[in-house]
């Protein structure tokens, strides 16, 4: 790790096989994601560490099978631990995909397409919090208009840095409690889904809910704490176990789009 003034440079070792493009392809859905962005060589994206918004890129170094990433960011030293699990968790970096490929590879129609894309990892939101608003959004509606919504709330209200050019990290719940509704409403956001958005973040910041014992419980009892969320039914919550806290044991069971598909 080389540090210079307040950045940071270092290499991460994903476990192989491993591609960032098509991981960061998986996490960002749409191409028009303003929060994170990926120019074809480097993914960027800011995070809010400690309370600080910073400013990270990454490229990837090496093959599929034997690659390393190029973490630059501009942090102070003491964040580089907190970053660094971040990114692990974000990026699936260390998730042991053996067994799927092993399994994949006895099946006609599955073995061409994880052939296709192998070095995809699993990723997930940095937060619980990020999971639950992007499934919100997303309620019956088109994935290209739910990343807009979502792009409109982090541009509006989300906190900035930037190494070159200043990008917008997605609302953390004490930034989301300072909204008025009617706001929401101008962002193109249904009053049910910007109560859902408002209840959750005023639960987490008054203490009422603890995110940090929701990654610790168990799938069932996750479930039973999100359902029991203002506008929360079973793909919402399993969306939120599978995407917000890297359950890949879990799928939103009711999804019809990715069952039609």
């Amino acid at each position: 790790m080389a540090t210079t003034k307040s950045a940071l440079t270092f290499t991460m070792r994903p476990r192989p096989p491993f591609r960032l493009d098509l991981t960061v392809w998986a996490l960002r859905r749409r191409e028009r994601n303003v929060v994170d962005t990926w120019d074809g060589s480097t993914y960027r994206r800011v995070l809010v560490l400690d309370g600080v918004p910073v400013a990270i890129s990454l490229r990837q170094l090496g093959s599929s099978e034997y690659p390393s990433l190029l973490v630059k960011a501009n942090a102070p030293p003491h964040l580089h631990p907190s970053l660094a699990k971040s990114l692990t968790s974000m990026l699936g970096l260390q998730v042991d995909l053996d067994r799927f490929y092993a399994m994949s590879m006895r099946d006609r129609r599955l073995a061409p397409l994880v052939e296709q894309f192998r070095g995809v990892k699993p990723p997930r939101f940095p937060s619980p919090f990020e999971a639950f608003v992007n499934a919100v959004a997303c309620q019956q509606l088109s994935l290209t208009v739910g990343i807009e919504l979502l792009n409109r709330l982090a541009i509006q209200f989300g906190p900035t840095a930037g190494m070159d050019v200043p990008q917008h990290a997605f609302p953390r719940p004490e930034d989301v409690v300072r909204i008025d509704p009617n706001h929401f409403r101008q962002l193109g956001f249904s009053y049910n889904k910007a109560r859902s958005i408002l209840e959750f973040a005023n639960l987490i910041v008054s203490g009422h809910f603890d995110a940090g014992a929701l990654e610790q419980a168990n799938n069932s009892a996750a479930l039973e704490q999100l359902r029991g969320l203002r506008g929360v039914g079973r793909w919402t919550a399993e969306y939120v176990l599978l995407r917000g806290l890297g359950r890949i044991d879990v799928f939103p069971g009711d999804d019809v789009g990715a069952r039609n598909r």
